[in-house]
C-alpha cells in the first residue's frame, strides 16, 4: 500500500509540471530550467563499472520520493546522456550554474554535465595524463590539474583555447578559491606553496628569453618561448625585481596540503598537514589573496614575510588535512598520531576554529581514516556536519575494539558528535538534500540515505545502483555551498 500511495504522489508530481509546461512556464526556482526528465530534486550518483563493456557512468534518483525510476516505472532508470569517461571518482558540484565537473580517474578525463539538459558534450581536452587533484572555476573558463605523475601543474585556459603544462616536480593537490580568480599548488612532502599567474602579451614578450628573463620567484613560465602563464613559488617581500614583482625566501609552511577561503573572499587558509603527512605540528596558517589572484592586472598588496606568517598560524593537535568554513567558524579534519599496541596508528579527529579570533577547539573524536588523504564533508539540515573517510578500518578504533565506521554526523549548534555511523565500507561522497532532512551517501560501493534530524537510516532499495557508487551530489540544490569539500 506504502510503494502504491509514492506512485500515485510520484504521478500526481509530474502532472503538475507538465501543466506548467503546458501553461508555458518550465522553470521551477531560482530561473532554472524544467530538465527532461521532470524531475526536480535529482541527486546525481557517479557510478564505476556499471557492467562489463562500460567502465563509467552517470545515473541521477529522483531525490524527493528515493527512487530511480519514473512513477510508472518507466523510464526505468535516469542517466546523463552521453557520458563514457572511466571510473568518475569526484563531482564537482555547481547547481547555480546548473552544471558539475565530473573527474574520470580511469582516463583522466574532465566532463561538463549540463544539469539543465541532463546530458554532456564530451570530455575536455589539454589535461596531461591522470590527475591527483583537479577543479574548475565556476565560470568554466580555467581548469587546474596537478599532474603528479607528470610533474607538472596544468592550466587549461578557455579564454585563449591553451594548455599551460607549468614543470612542478612532486605537485599533488590543488585548491580554487569560489570566484574563480586564485589556484594554489602543493607538492608532496614539500613546506612550500605555488600559485599560477596569466602573463599580458607585453609580459610573454619579456619572459620569452628563457629563465634568466623570468621573475625571480617564477619556477616555470610556459610555452618558454612565449609565455602565456607562469608558475610562482609563494616567497616574503624582502625585495622587489626588475618587473616590479617582490621575492625573498620562501613561505615555510609544515606540510600543507591544500587551502579552503573565507566567507569574504579575501583570504586562504593553508592546511597544514603536520605529522599525518610527515610533518612537525599541524595547523592553519592565513595568507591574503590579492597578490595571488591569476587575471590579469587584478593583483594588488605583497604577501606576508615567514615571520608574520608564524605568528598569525593556529595550531589544531588533531590534523589538519582537510577543512570547511562556515561564516566565521572553520571545521577542521585531521588524523592524530598515537602508539598502540606498540605501532603507530592514526585517530580522526575534529577541531571547531573561531576565524574572529584565532581560537581552536580541543580536538573531537571521529572516524579515523587515512592520514593526509582527502577526506569528504558537507554541512546539511538541521545543523549537521557530515565527514566521510576511507580505510577507517586501519585506525585506533578498530585497532582498539572501539565502535568504528567511516561517517561522522557532527552537531554544529552543541559542537558534538551525535551519531558514529557503522562500518559499511570507505565513505566516499556525500550529498546534502537541502530541505528535506537527509543527505545520501555513497559507500562501500554502494548509496545510502541517512536523516540529519537523528542520523538513522532511510530505505535505499530504490536507489541502489549496479556498480560500483563513488560519489554524489544534488544537483538542484540552492547554492554552489552544496558541494562536496574534496
Amino acid at each position: 500500500m506504502k510503494k502504491r500511495s509514492l506512485w500515485i504522489c510520484a504521478a500526481a508530481a509530474l502532472v503538475v509540471a507538465a501543466a506548467m509546461a503546458g501553461c508555458g512556464g518550465t522553470n521551477y526556482f531560482a530561473g532554472r530550467v524544467l530538465p527532461p526528465s521532470g524531475l526536480t530534486n535529482r541527486v546525481l550518483i557517479a557510478i564505476q563499472n556499471p557492467s562489463i563493456a562500460t567502465r563509467g557512468a552517470l545515473s541521477f534518483v529522483d531525490a524527493y520520493y528515493d527512487i530511480r525510476s519514473g512513477f510508472n516505472g518507466k523510464p526505468a532508470s535516469f542517466s546523463i546522456s552521453g557520458y563514457s569517461a572511466a571510473l568518475p571518482i569526484t563531482i564537482q558540484n555547481m547547481p547555480e550554474e546548473t552544471s558539475g565537473a565530473v573527474y574520470g580517474s580511469g582516463d583522466g578525463s574532465m566532463d561538463i554535465i549540463n544539469y539543465a539538459t541532463e546530458g554532456t558534450t564530451g570530455a575536455t581536452s589539454g589535461l596531461n595524463g591522470l590527475s591527483a587533484s583537479i577543479f574548475v572555476t565556476r565560470s568554466q573558463s580555467y581548469i587546474f590539474a596537478a599532474d603528479q605523475g607528470y610533474h607538472v601543474f596544468t592550466v587549461v585556459d578557455h579564454t585563449n583555447s591553451g594548455s599551460y603544462p607549468l614543470s612542478l616536480p612532486g605537485v599533488y593537490r590543488t585548491s580554487v578559491n569560489p570566484g574563480g580568480s586564485v589556484a594554489l599548488a602543493f607538492v608532496q612532502n614539500s613546506n612550500y606553496v605555488y600559485y599560477p599567474r596569466k602573463l599580458s602579451g607585453a609580459q610573454g614578450l619579456a619572459y620569452s628569453g628563457g629563465p634568466s628573463t623570468w621573475p625571480a620567484a617564477a619556477v616555470d613560465c610556459e610555452p618558454q618561448n612565449l609565455p602565456g602563464w607562469c608558475l610562482f613559488q609563494a616567497q616574503s617581500p624582502d625585495h622587489v625585481d626588475a618587473t616590479g614583482n617582490y621575492y625573498g625566501a620562501p613561505l615555510v609552511f609544515d606540510r600543507p596540503v591544500k587551502a579552503v577561503f573565507s566567507a569574504d573572499g579575501g583570504t586562504a587558509y593553508v592546511l597544514n598537514c603536520g605529522p599525518e603527512c610527515g610533518g612537525s605540528k599541524a595547523s592553519i596558517t592565513p595568507l591574503p589573496i590579492a597578490p595571488m589572484i591569476f587575471l590579469l592586472g587584478q593583483q594588488s598588496g605583497t604577501l606576508p614575510t615567514n615571520s608574520v606568517l608564524a605568528s598569525s598560524t593556529i595550531a589544531t593537535p588533531g590534523g589538519a588535512s582537510n577543512a570547511l568554513v562556515d561564516s566565521s567558524t572553520m571545521y577542521v579534519v585531521g588524523q592524530q598520531p598515537q602508539l598502540v599496541q606498540g605501532q603507530t596508528l592514526f585517530a580522526g579527529k575534529l577541531t571547531v576554529v573561531n576565524l574572529s579570533n584565532s581560537t581552536a577547539s580541543s580536538s573531537i573524536a571521529i572516524s579515523d581514516g587515512t592520514p593526509g588523504a582527502m577526506s569528504r564533508m558537507l554541512l546539511a539540515d538541521d545543523n549537521t556536519l557530515w565527514i566521510a573517510m576511507t580505510k577507517c578500518t586501519n585506525g585506533v578504533r578498530a585497532a582498539t575494539g572501539l565502535p568504528y565506521g567511516c561517517l561522522t554526523m557532527f552537531n554544529t549548534s552543541s559542537n558534538t558528535v551525535t551519531t558514529l555511523l557503522p562500518y559499511i565500507g570507505d565513505a566516499t561522497g556525500i550529498a546534502s538534500v537541502t530541505g528535506f532532512h537527509k543527505i545520501y551517501t555513497a559507500e562501500g560501493g554502494q548509496v545510502y540515505i541517512y536523516s540529519t534530524v537523528d542520523g538513522t537510516s532511510i530505505d535505499n532499495q530504490y536507489v541502489t545502483v549496479t556498480g560500483t557508487a563513488y560519489d554524489v551530489a544534488y544537483m538542484d540544490g540552492l547554492s554552489d555551498a552544496n558541494n562536496t569539500v574534496y
